[in-house]
């Protein structure tokens, strides 16, 4: 009986790892951001910077952008703007070089040198998707992929998620989590916060800015990666480790196409920053639900 016993649990324990994992994807990574083929010469110019790419290179401002990443679109357009955020409570002005050392400019004005819909609406991002989406979003193809509409000035961005310098990330406060800070960087150590990661994940890759945690594009999205993402058991989540399904190029689990009624996994990947609406800190023992 023992034996049966032990068997019948090791049955469940292996189905329920089976469950967390996803098939692999017979896709490339890259996936929209192969750019009809172009892959990452898209972005990245290896030779010359922007004029690589066949920008306006050469100039003081339009050529550095080889100087960060190799990047090989040109930003000009974009440097010292005014963007207002998240209703008009956070305003981000843009770096006025890509030569700037601050996190909005790897993590904000490359971004928006082809997904800004505002000041630079000529570039190639034409505010369509194409990743193939799961049936209950309808037809719909022209889904928010740049920012900042066609609107004219800062008022483009009002509807947008936080983004800049002044998008900041607490410990403790009404939203953040039990969380602490060192050398600016988000260390989730608190009860809640631990228990956080065993059931999801802490997959978010903030900003430093003066020691203070600030959110980015690319703290949310990998541009590298449009649909997987790689556990592999080290302590930034406690999921079995594996391939997890992702859509938008967001750095955790999220699948909107799971179709199971109790399905939490794209709630828990907000809820990294959202802690005040996390199951852990409203008192629920429920964990990640795939």
């Amino acid at each position: 009986m023992k034996r049966v016993g032990m068997i019948v649990l090791m049955m469940i324990a292996s189905a329920a790892f089976s469950a967390a994992q996803s098939a692999s994807t017979s896709t490339d990574v890259l996936g929209a951001h192969l750019n009809y083929g172009r892959g990452c010469s898209a972005c990245h110019a290896p030779h010359s910077g922007v004029s690589g790419n066949g920008g306006a290179g050469g100039t003081s401002t339009q050529g550095q952008g080889g100087n960060v990443a190799l990047w090989g679109e040109d930003a000009s357009r974009l440097y010292g703007k005014t963007i207002v955020t998240g209703g008009g409570a956070f305003t981000e002005v843009l770096p006025s070089s890509m030569s700037s050392t601050t996190p909005d400019t790897a993590g904000l004005l490359t971004c928006l040198s082809c997904h800004d819909g505002n000041y630079g609406s000529n570039t190639m991002m034409q505010n369509r998707v194409y990743e193939s989406l799961p049936a209950t979003y309808g037809t719909r193809n022209t889904i928010p992929t740049l920012l900042g509409g066609k609107a004219s000035g800062s008022a483009g961005y009002l509807n947008e998620h936080p983004v800049g310098l002044t998008a900041v990330v607490n410990c403790g406060d009404s939203m953040g989590w039990d969380c602490s800070f060192v050398n600016g960087e988000l260390q989730m150590t608190g009860v809640n916060a631990k228990k956080f990661v065993r059931n999801y994940g802490f997959f978010v890759k903030l900003g430093n800015y003066n020691n203070t945690a600030v959110v980015l594009c690319t703290t949310c999205h990998d541009e590298h990666s449009m649909n997987t993402v790689t556990i592999d058991g080290k302590a930034n989540s406690g999921l079995p480790p594996g391939q997890y399904p992702t859509m938008f190029f967001l750095r955790g689990p999220y699948n909107p196409r799971d179709t199971g009624p109790q399905s939490n996994q794209t709630a828990q990947f907000c809820r990294q920053c959202h802690a005040d609406l996390s199951n852990e800190m409203k008192g629920s023992t429920a964990g990640t639900v795939f």
